[in-house]
């Protein structure tokens, strides 16, 4: 049976957060506010209840759902080989809004879907979402609405798109901002260098770039180096290796040539099937 709780309220926000803990342990989903918008969640650690997620928004495998977590410092139980700058960002945008795509830890016990070895986390800036997470650990959280339609910025909206295929729904109040749009959170992929915006989002590429001032944003390329100008034939060379004359006995000028910039080409984005895809799709609250 569905139920909606409306956690503005401390009687039913208490009730509610139990609730929704007891759907999670039983794997089965729910719906909660988050910083950016409401999402839907299960527990990460249960391929049934991740299918179920996907299976309730109408996502396939190809687009597995981002990773919440309630501390920072649960990243590295999650992630393996954690680049420095990634930690630099965690620290300045966490709780926030900015997932980070990172290698998933191999002795993992979970199926997100088809996400090649990454995973993204974040850790939301919305109390009611910590208070569940540090009661259940980590959720697979994607945004709590129909692939495709708009993401629900209330439970009731979520609940107009979900249905019964949800246990629980938290209502929290409007996310982020009554009268606002939604904004997802600005996804980076840093399992390579230098790190990629592969969604824009709720934290700014100049905020991002105060921190590691080498990431690329979307659709951005990386230059090459300048190649060196060759150096003007001293009179020794011009001795030792002449011009050949024309016609007319005259040698001809020398001309100096244009020498082209070039540029490498950037790094493909986060592919698809993986947990870039995930994060890069349209409609997640990460």
């Amino acid at each position: 049976m569905t139920t909606t709780y409306n956690c503005t309220s401390e009687d039913q926000r208490a009730e509610g957060l139990q609730h929704a803990q007891r759907a999670i342990s039983e794997k089965k989903c729910i719906v909660m506010p988050t910083d950016t918008v409401y999402g839907i969640a299960a527990n990460a650690f249960s391929p049934l209840a991740v299918t179920m997620l996907l299976a309730s928004k109408g996502r396939s495998r190809q687009m597995p759902p981002p990773v919440l977590i309630p501390r920072v410092n649960a990243l590295d139980g999650l992630a393996t080989d954690v680049p420095a700058d990634a930690r630099a960002l965690a620290q300045a945008f966490w709780p926030g809004g900015l997932t980070l795509i990172l290698h998933a830890q191999p002795s993992l016990d979970w199926d997100l879907g088809d996400t090649k070895g990454t995973v993204a986390l974040r850790m939301p800036d919305d109390h009611l979402a910590l208070d569940l997470l540090s009661m259940t650990g980590p959720l697979a959280v994607s945004s709590a609405n129909r692939t495709g339609q708009e993401a629900a910025q209330t439970a009731s909206e979520a609940r107009l798109q979900l249905a019964e295929s949800v246990e629980v729904y938290l209502e929290g109040g409007f996310r982020p901002v009554k009268g606002t749009n939604a904004v997802p959170s600005t996804i980076v992929d840093a399992t390579s260098t230098p790190f990629r915006v592969v969604r824009q989002g709720a934290i700014e590429l100049e905020r991002l770039r105060e921190i590691v001032p080498s990431i690329l944003g979307i659709g951005e390329t990386v230059a090459a180096a300048e190649p060196e100008a060759p150096q003007e034939p001293t009179t020794e060379d011009v001795a030792e290796e002449p011009a050949p004359a024309d016609e007319t006995g005259e040698k001809p000028p020398v001309e100096a040539s244009e020498e082209p910039a070039s540029v490498k080409n950037a790094a493909q984005d986060a592919a698809p099937a993986t947990a870039k895809s995930q994060a890069a799709s349209e409609n997640q609250p990460e």
